[in-house]
């Protein structure tokens, strides 16, 4: 289907049609020349922008600066971490050639920014007085991906990654917990995604850390999203590049390090968790915008109706994100249309009987009201209602994952409905790659390592289960 079709493929039966259709035709990102590249359109970008200004005020809260470090990286920093290199070469872009001549050394476009910003901090980095160094980078990267999905998997996409180094170990832990929370919070309470916090398997965590923790959400076709991670570094890349201070005993000593990021996935997850067969459903608080006004044009009326659209857009937006549809070429059908399908949480109709009888209709974007409100007490009557909204999607998301979240003792109880039905599958396991393997026979991974325990052996063999995994498909 093109761009400009004007309807969608079944949620239910082609969920990735659908999934690619509500991203083009609401104008949230465009195709780009080079291969596994979008450019992300204005309305997608506000979202990113809102994601920001909530996510960068709570790691300001937390003690970090932003800064911002080079996109070429010496391709000899890779190389002096073997995992880091090892779990990087085959998504690597580099440069071999810049004004016309062939470079020395070959650059790397950056695929995440732990060696430069280490090679820095070690030139930052003398005392103990100098930790803990706190530093956040909001920018983009590039990952030479072979299957590519707009916001879910792209060659280059946008994050923020963080990178820190602390004197202990236990600074360092709790720097990792303290960052996976604020993910947590993030996801949960402004895009209305329940998501599960655990660790990945050694298997699959960052290349180069000791230890990676996960935020996972589980998405309306049963598949699993990854959708933050906080790693710890430790004293790994501290080492390679000789990051030294004089500890308070005035002994030589590492810092240990953690980094962790999150990226313009955080979009795809919300369209897939909340869009409908209309298109997309935007939590009212990181919305583009919270409230759409339809004025309602009667013939003789367009002076008066349009005067008095404005000047409630001028007041609500006071309060709120507002925009107003005075498209003349439009029915009033079809720009309801147009907005439900960009998801805005709130429509507002006003005509020329509204304006009479100081009314305005409400109508919302997951069918809970469809009403007329005084336009004295609409103010504080929109403020209750986009928290309900707001509200209601995380219980509906959060009920659609209970539904999909199983327990299974062993592999052979659950692995048919894993396979064609997908969602989350809670089981036990030994901890041995051999075991791990057996899963990705069956399209599935560990998406997390809980901390909880309720099934005693693993689910491939009789050995202990140190504690329970959460295994799934996933993008």
């Amino acid at each position: 289907m093109n761009q400009k079709s004007s309807s969608l493929p079944n949620i239910t039966t082609h969920f990735a049609d659908w999934y690619h259709e509500v991203v083009y035709q609401s104008k949230m990102a465009d195709h780009a020349p080079v291969r596994g590249c979008m450019v992300i359109m204005p309305y997608g970008y506000a979202v990113w922008e809102n994601i920001q200004k909530i996510l960068d005020a709570k790691i300001k809260e937390t003690g970090h600066q932003n800064a911002a470090f080079p996109l070429l990286i010496p391709e000899s920093f890779l190389k002096k971490e073997a995992k880091h290199v090892a779990g990087f070469s085959p998504e690597l872009a580099v440069v071999t050639h810049a004004g016309g001549k062939e470079l020395e050394e070959p650059l790397v476009v950056r695929p995440t920014s732990e060696t430069i910003i280490h090679y820095m901090f070690a030139r930052w980095l003398t005392s103990w007085r100098d930790l803990p160094l706190k530093i956040n980078q909001w920018c983009s990267v590039v990952r030479w991906e072979m299957r590519t999905r707009p916001f879910l998997r792209t060659t280059e996409f946008w994050w923020q990654e963080g990178h820190t180094a602390h004197e202990t170990h236990e600074e360092a832990r709790q720097e990792v917990k303290t960052m996976l929370d604020v993910y947590v919070d993030l996801i949960e309470n402004y895009l209305a995604i329940p998501v599960v916090a655990g660790v990945k398997s050694e298997t699959e965590k960052f290349a180069g850390a000791d230890l990676t923790c996960t935020v996972e959400g589980m998405m309306q076709d049963g598949k699993a999203l990854q959708m933050g991670t906080s790693h710890m570094i430790s004293q790994n890349f501290a080492k390679v590049f000789e990051m030294k201070f004089q500890d308070r005993n005035g002994n030589e000593a590492y810092p240990y390090l953690t980094s962790w990021g999150v990226t313009t996935r955080l979009i795809g997850a919300l369209i897939m968790t909340h869009g409908d067969q209309k298109g997309l459903i935007m939590p009212p608080r990181v919305a583009p915008y919270q409230i759409v006004i339809i004025p309602i044009i009667k013939t003789g009326s367009e002076d008066v109706v349009l005067n008095a659209a404005y000047a409630l857009k001028k007041e609500l937006e006071r309060e709120f994100r507002v925009v107003i549809d005075t498209d003349e070429t439009k029915t009033p059908g079809a720009k309801f249309f147009h907005w439900e399908l960009k998801g805005v949480p709130v429509r507002i109709e006003i005509g020329p009987r509204d304006i009479e009888q100081k009314t305005v209709k409400v109508v919302d974007r997951l069918g809970l009201e469809n009403t007329n409100v005084k336009q004295a007490e609409l103010t504080q009557h929109l403020k209750y209602h986009l928290e309900k909204i707001q509200t209601t999607l995380l219980e509906r998301a959060t009920a659609r994952r209970k539904s999909q979240w199983h327990k299974g003792a062993r592999l052979e109880d659950f692995k048919e409905s894993l396979e064609q039905q997908g969602g989350f599958y809670q089981t036990g396991w030994c901890r041995r790659i051999e075991c791990e393997d057996v899963l990705k026979t069956h399209k599935a991974t560990i998406r997390a390592v809980l901390p909880e325990k309720t099934f005693s052996i693993c689910f491939n063999c009789d050995q202990e289960s140190p504690s329970d995994i959460l295994a799934a498909k996933s993008y």
